[in-house]
């Protein structure tokens, strides 16, 4: 009678761990699909893939002239802010080209370096934006990324999706797949150990 129960409690846990495995290989599958639609696409896409030194040659807050996060938006209720505008020398090539935070800054607002969130107050945007102002004016030179392939004559700080960041976002899924795999496997094993035991 308790052999039966040893035998039925073995059998729920290795379909629990199996449920287990195959739930965290699920949801691995899911992670990479959604890395593949999201991240990947903007990481191929991005010709801003060199890394040089940019040598900074004036960087000015347009304190008169606030840019929108959209040119083309006519409401005036828009979020506006103080523009900085950053021009540098690009060592690798001596070109004077204006540099932007981010890919993503330059596709929204051609004509400013930072862009803030809509739900910061006026006052915080303002003293963030002379901060980044001083701290360039502070370092003078510092690595940048530009376009070898001269189809884009502008520079980046810093790429979103760096190649780092995107094995680290590949990380935590290969994770999961492979110890949903793990336990799938050792179930398996059990399983076959079961009745090979049950047959002698």
């Amino acid at each position: 009678m308790l052999g039966k129960k040893l035998v039925t409690a073995q059998k729920r846990g290795e379909t629990r761990a199996l449920c287990l495995g195959l739930a965290m290989v699920a949801c691995s599958m899911m992670m990479y699909f959604f890395i593949g639609i999201t991240i990947v696409p903007s990481y191929t896409k991005s010709v801003w893939t060199t890394e040089t030194v940019c040598k900074l040659l004036k960087a000015t807050i347009k304190d008169r002239d606030h840019c929108s996060p959209s040119e083309d938006s006519e409401d005036e209720e828009v979020f506006h802010y103080p523009c900085l505008e950053v021009w540098v020398n690009l060592t690798a090539s001596g070109q004077e080209v204006m540099l932007y935070s981010t890919e993503d800054t330059l596709e929204r607002n051609s004509k400013c370096f930072y862009i803030p969130g809509n739900s910061e107050k006026p006052k915080e945007v303002k003293k963030r934006i002379e901060t980044i102002a001083n701290n360039l004016k502070r370092y003078q030179t510092f690595p940048c990324y530009y376009d070898p392939g001269g189809t884009q004559t502008k520079a980046i700080l810093s790429r979103l999706y760096p190649l780092k960041g995107l094995l680290f976002a590949f990380l935590w899924p290969t994770l999961l797949f492979t110890g949903g795999c793990l336990i799938i496997v050792l179930v398996k094993i059990s399983q076959y150990v079961s009745v090979l035991s049950a047959w002698q």
